[in-house]
């Protein structure tokens, strides 16, 4: 469980607290999780029908879990590390009691009776699970009906749009998301808040919808960093059975940056940092200059590794032939909903099955080349989060964005909520990382929280359901 001293007194409106802030006030007995459930649905209830960022949702079975993780504190039994905490998880993980639909309607109604190893890790640390947030159809591209909770009409972000915008709108500290190519970076850019891929391989996938082998990755959204660690605390996988990951997060030299010497970022204009607006390159540019200026941080603007401009087109054809395969019959019997999926399947069906292995052995090279920039002295990569703010219109299709290649690359990755954009939207810079350095990830993340430079919260309310409250009072 992540250590620290409650930064605010606890008299402030429940569904604002962090969980790392409700897990210790529950664990002290100063906050029933039955009374913080209780706030988080009533805020699901103010806002959630202008950000529709629900797709199923259950009190009585929540409420229920939250009264037994109050009985086993009042009893003095022991709790869990997220004991009595809110969690949303995106619709494609089973969760035992809840449907599990995946955005089509193919899969309506459908009920899988167990739980995705990660959702079972959630209970087993006493988390509390509302219900099922919005994704993309089979969490590839076609939208939902989420809003952006900044500005109504706007998209939030694709797939995992209805977990980063309940953890923005305040209805839950965290939510449970994916990312194959951009769906936790890029939400968490447009929706103001903290969004972390971590290492592929990590967290376990079983009982999830799967589309591509080699890039699905969960992780999740979160207001605070302290958040953050204390999610991969508690979901990755650990022991001997996975002696790789166990020896990289137990070397405290590796984890650790050397004691007396700066972090050392390396600031990356990558192969699509021309597609974002000039405004937001300039913001970003702006931002790695002030950290360049803070104590014990050296920024170095370096050339991005040649490999990295292969990137897209070696994950578009890992991605494409992996939907091709995995929906094959759906593809065949037209039973898919949107037209992008159809034209995704119809490009892998053009490719051979050596064309599938040829891009996988190039994604283990241009992974290799990054372990290589790694050892050269680099702690962490600074690089932009999306192309530019949120865009108008919900049917919009996103810019090209970095947020892919460090998918590719297998990085632990961060979105953080750090500059606002040109037409006052939320705009997140990426910190990025060397595989298995999650861990030090988190304690740079740290260090510009300690130097004062990292948001401590985002918007005590959305904005968007501001102007629908003031419209229903016109």
């Amino acid at each position: 469980m992540v250590d620290l001293e409650l930064k605010r007194l606890p008299d402030v409106p429940l569904h604002e607290l962090s969980a790392s802030e409700a897990v210790k006030l529950i664990g002290t007995k100063r906050l029933r999780a039955a009374d913080l459930l209780d706030a988080c649905f009533a805020q699901i209830g103010r806002w959630d029908s202008s950000v529709h960022a629900w797709v199923h949702l259950d009190r009585d079975c929540a409420m229920q879990a939250a009264a037994a993780v109050d009985r086993n504190v009042a009893e003095g039994s022991a709790v869990g590390a997220l004991a009595g905490v809110p969690i949303g998880v995106k619709d494609i993980f089973n969760a035992d009691g809840m449907p599990c639909e995946m955005g089509s309607p193919i899969w309506a109604g459908f009920t899988p009776g167990n739980d995705a190893r990660v959702v079972h890790y959630l209970r087993m640390a006493g988390a509390i699970l509302p219900g099922k947030t919005v994704t993309a159809e089979f969490a590839v591209h076609a939208p939902g009906p989420t809003e952006n909770p900044h500005r109504r009409d706007y998209i939030p972000g694709t797939s995992s749009s209805g977990s980063a915008a309940a953890v923005a709108a305040y209805m839950v500290p965290i939510a449970l998301g994916t990312q194959t190519a951009g769906s936790i970076i890029r939400p968490a850019s447009y929706c103001g808040i903290y969004g972390f891929k971590p290492s592929f391989g990590v967290v376990p996938r079983t009982g999830m919808l799967k589309t591509t082998d080699s890039l699905d990755t969960v992780g999740w959204f979160a207001r605070t960093i302290d958040d953050l660690a204390l999610m991969f605390d508690t979901v990755r996988v650990k022991g001997s059975d996975y002696p790789i990951l166990e020896a990289a997060y137990q070397d405290a030299e590796r984890q650790q940056r050397p004691a007396g010497r700066p972090w050392r970022v390396a600031f990356l204009r990558g192969p699509k940092w021309s597609d974002a607006p000039a405004e937001t390159r300039a913001a970003v540019e702006t931002f790695a200059a002030q950290l360049q200026n803070l104590s014990g941080i050296e920024v170095k603007e370096v050339p991005a590794p040649s490999e990295l401009f292969e990137a897209h087109q070696v994950h578009e054809r890992i991605y494409d032939r992996a939907l091709a395969y995995y929906f094959k019959e759906e593809f065949r019997q037209h039973t898919l909903v949107s037209q992008q999926i159809y034209e995704t399947v119809e490009r892998g069906n053009g490719l051979s099955p050596e064309d599938y292995h040829e891009a996988l052995r190039r994604q283990t090279q241009i992974a290799e080349a990054m372990e290589h920039f790694f050892n050269d002295g680099c702690d962490v990569i600074l690089d932009i989060a999306t192309a530019g703010e949120a865009l108008e219109g919900l049917e919009t299709v996103d810019r090209p964005d970095h947020a892919l290649i460090w998918t590719l690359c297998r990085l632990p990755a961060v979105s953080v909520p750090a500059l606002t954009g040109a037409t006052g939207l939320p705009l997140g810079v990426q910190f990025v990382a060397r595989r298995y350095n999650d861990p030090l990830l988190f304690r740079f993340l740290r260090s510009l929280d300690e130097l004062g430079i990292m948001p401590h919260r985002t918007h005590p309310e959305p904005p968007m359901a501001h102007e629908a409250q003031a419209m229903e009072l016109a």
